[in-house]
């Protein structure tokens, strides 16, 4: 797990390309110490584990599903990407819980300075819309941020200058594509409320909900 507080850009010096698979060396821009073979490192947002590594760099894979999935697929040598190693317990929890598996990738539509911050608009897979409330957590390429406004498809978020200047977000433009995970807590909530959620033609019908629908799915005991 991971909080989404980025701890320092990384440099892809080195792209090893399998067929649909990819094999990243990364050089953080401020080299971590104590790294050890096998431990997870966040790259934009996305879990990965590293294979080998030095003084001032590591190495680690991307499976063919994970290149699919994420804009790793768009990196290219000397591109910088964001980084944050695994959440340990007794660390203190300053973003959200992000589990490092990126749900879909987000575009930005618009780019709007208010005042210091920066305003960014993204579309995503309407899918996901249940998962993206207003005031509540997001990571973008792995940076926890806080959504300002969001509806079907859609969300914005605000990017104070702290922001601005420790990640990549400075690279971010109209038309960037964005490594988008879902609050966790939110992706429980909805797969346990799953069947409880009617379609139209039921809640004409009557809601379904009741003592013994609340007994069977765990909610109460009697």
């Amino acid at each position: 797990m991971f909080t989404g507080l980025i701890q320092t850009i990384g440099k892809i010096n080195g792209l090893e390309p399998k067929g649909s698979e990819t094999r990243l060396r990364i050089a953080p821009v401020n080299p971590f110490s104590n790294l050890s073979h096998g431990e997870s490192i966040a790259v934009n947002g996305v879990c990965l584990t590293v294979e080998d590594f030095g003084k001032n760099w590591f190495y680690a894979y991307a499976s063919s599903q994970t290149m699919h999935v994420t804009n790793l697929k768009h990196l290219k040598q000397g591109d910088t990407v964001n980084l944050e190693r695994a959440l340990r317990l007794g660390d203190r929890l300053g973003g959200h819980l992000v589990s490092g598996h990126v749900d879909c990738q987000a575009e930005i539509t618009a780019v709007e300075k208010a005042g210091e911050s920066v305003i960014y608009t993204l579309i995503y897979p309407e899918s996901f819309s249940r998962q993206v409330i207003s005031k509540g957590s997001i990571a973008l390429d792995g940076i926890s941020l806080t959504v300002i406004d969001c509806g079907n498809g859609f969300l914005k978020v605000n990017i104070i200058p702290a922001t601005q200047k420790e990640t990549t977000i400075n690279s971010w433009t109209t038309g960037s594509l964005i490594n988008m995970e879902t609050d966790v807590i939110g992706k429980y909530v909805e797969r346990m409320l799953g069947p409880m959620l009617e379609s139209t033609e039921e809640k004409k019908s009557g809601s379904r909900i009741n003592s013994d629908f609340l007994k069977e799915h765990g909610f109460f005991s009697v």
